[in-house]
């Protein structure tokens, strides 16, 4: 099929070159020229696992293109996916719809023959239903129809994600439309993936509800480690019994600083507020966006009273990175917590694999080569982000190199008891301290 995929960020450029993998033939749109300019030379815009040789493999079989001019590519398309972004709106908290919007009517000016419009980007619900309104208002002679497919990917694993997800969600009310939806997710059949035919209402609430409920699942785990750290009680042993429950699971049981990155941040407020002005208020979900809020400042005031106060002392951080294989700084506890700790007038000494140049936009700190280039002659350390190859760190070398053998480890990577065994002064989440 041809495929026109609307956005070549995170979402449009993942679902647009793995749709090209499954043999359809997609075309890259956005109006960032130096971006597609980048694509068109094999540079990547995002760090993702994996990308970089299914957009090179794709190019080099024809199936995958990138450009810039929408007119010249959405006539004679079988499908068009809108993939921009819908960040939370200045003031409010509301998605940001404008730009959904704005290439509803770009799109309805290019229509030829029968097409699909599809929505990627998460949402809120009656947004297809007012894309459908703009397109048909552009061009009430125009043969289309307009379907919500939300995307359920994780950043780090979402080549992975999209090869084998759990589950398809298509919104559309026409047998047509399905008729379309199936054929381009046909290859998926293999894995006998469920797809969920639904209301294009019901479609766009099924992201927002998935999202929320995983941050509530974060949130409570963070909350039971406070918890753990007053009455002598183990976190990861707290996680490791409920997730053992069927009801449950053990996915998103993991304590640390907080959620971020792009989509839990601005889809819980996203749904508070829409539930809100529907008169249906979410609680829960208010909650846990409150929560997750103070979550990083406490982590934040956590390190200070590990280092008994920061005023004067060099601190190493290692991971900037909402989590780990991603270089995206969105809503990342490190947005909150350098900043604190620099407030308090300590000194940064950064490292991450592949969040330092985006990290370097938004924060004012030293960035170090490794980490051990970054432990070097600090006070002492802080784990941010579970990278790998922070998990078996050579604990003698990092000792020589502190000043003080200090580790506050927000990941719980390590250990408490061999920690204490190699003369550190170890501080975890929802653990307590080594004694």
């Amino acid at each position: 099929m041809r495929i026109v995929m609307i956005g070549s960020g995170y979402v449009g450029l993942v679902s647009g070159a793995c749709l090209s993998e499954f043999g359809h033939d997609v075309v890259c749109i956005d109006n960032d020229t130096d971006k597609i300019a980048g694509l068109k030379q094999g540079v990547m815009p995002i760090y993702e696992p994996g990308l970089e040789d299914v957009v090179a493999v794709n190019v080099k079989a024809g199936r995958l293109t990138f450009d810039t001019d929408l007119k010249k590519v959405v006539p004679g398309a079988e499908a068009v996916f809108i993939a921009v972004g819908t960040p939370s709106r200045r003031g409010d908290g509301h998605a940001d719809l404008s730009y959904v919007f704005a290439v509803a009517e770009e799109v309805a000016a290019c229509l030829s023959d029968y097409t699909v419009i599809v929505t990627k980007s998460t949402v809120p619900v009656g947004t297809n239903r007012k894309v459908e309104e703009i397109v048909r208002k552009g061009r009430p002679d125009a043969d289309f129809d307009v379907a919500s497919n939300p995307e359920f990917l994780r950043e780090g694993s979402a080549i992975e994600d999209f090869r084998r997800p759990d589950r398809v969600v298509v919104g559309c009310d026409t047998e047509r439309t399905r008729a379309v939806m199936r054929e381009i997710y046909r290859p998926l059949y293999l894995n006998e993936t469920p797809i969920v035919f639904t209301s294009r209402e019901t479609s766009e609430l099924i992201k927002y509800a998935a999202n929320a409920f995983l941050a509530t699942k974060i949130t409570f785990i963070n909350e039971m480690a406070n918890l753990c750290e007053k009455v002598g009680g183990d976190v990861q042993d707290v996680a490791r019994g409920m997730g053992l429950d069927g009801r449950i699971g053990n996915k998103f049981l993991h304590a640390g600083p907080g959620y971020g990155g792009a989509c839990f941040p601005k889809d819980t407020l996203a749904l508070l507020k829409t539930a809100q002005d529907y008169g249906a208020p979410t609680r829960i979900v208010e909650a846990v966006v409150a929560v997750n809020s103070a979550r990083k400042q406490e982590m934040a005031e956590k390190i200070e009273r590990a280092f008994d106060g920061v005023s004067g002392k060099i601190i190493a951080v290692l991971g900037l990175t909402f989590k780990p294989n991603t270089d995206d700084m969105r809503d990342a506890p490190s947005l909150v917590i350098v900043p604190y700790l620099q407030s308090k007038g300590a000194r940064i000494q950064a490292y991450d694999p592949e969040g330092g140049k985006e990290a370097k936009k938004l924060l004012n700190l030293d960035l170090c080569k490794d980490t051990y280039d970054a432990l070097k002659g600090a006070d002492g350390a802080v784990i941010l982000t579970e990278w790998n190859e922070f998990r078996a760190l050579d604990l003698g070398r990092v000792k020589s190199l502190l000043k003080r053998p200090l580790m506050v480890d927000l990941r719980n990577i390590y250990r408490p008891g061999p920690m204490k065994d190699a003369g550190f002064a170890y501080f975890s989440v929802g653990r307590g301290r080594a004694k």
